[in-house]
């Protein structure tokens, strides 16, 4: 049986992130024939042009990692309105130099969790702008904008009664997404 494999991206790098807790509780919802694999995305130097033809080993990690995923899980918080630097830092750094976008046609998911009303959706807005120009299919619908409430999460980290069948039903699409658009 073969895998499909995920490189899934949390825009947040706090120990206790809701975006972290987010992204593994909907590891659990995939498939069995899907693997997951949480991209380390903190440990990357800024992105500096000048570094495009000697790239760090962490750049170098995290586009091998990239171009060997079949498709993209992007979870993010919301930041000042927008995706955090340190998920910007990744995708400029993936995409780079010019010509070697290790980006570019894989299918992705957006979703993210906030404690404002709205969660997050600004930020998932500038991102899907950002990945339509890197050439990412990226899923339209459904879309995903949870506010962190207490019931959210299982002691267990898994969704909650409340939200499990919408975040099944999104996962689903999203796995249907990868399989529809994957090379």
């Amino acid at each position: 049986m073969s895998n499909t494999k995920i490189a899934v991206l949390v825009g947040s790098l706090r120990r206790e992130s809701f975006n972290g807790k987010l992204a593994n509780a909907l590891i659990k919802l995939g498939p069995s024939d899907f693997a997951f694999n949480t991209v380390q995305i903190g440990d990357l130097p800024l992105y500096n042009q000048d570094d495009d033809e000697n790239q760090a080993p962490e750049v170098r990690r995290l586009k091998a990692e990239i171009a060997d995923a079949d498709g993209l899980l992007f979870v993010t918080p919301e930041y000042n309105r927008s995706i955090p630097g340190v998920l910007k830092n990744a995708i400029d750094h993936a995409s780079r130099p010019y010509g070697q976008n290790a980006w570019a046609g894989k299918p992705a998911g957006v979703i993210g969790i906030s404690i404002g009303a709205i969660g997050t959706a600004l930020a998932q807005q500038h991102l899907r702008n950002v990945l339509a120009y890197l050439d990412v299919p990226t899923l339209g619908q459904p879309e995903a904008f949870l506010q962190m409430k207490d019931e959210l999460f299982e002691p267990d980290g898994s969704i909650g009664q409340a939200s499990r069948q919408f975040l099944q039903g999104w996962m689903d699409r999203y796995v249907a997404w990868v399989k529809k658009h994957a090379a």
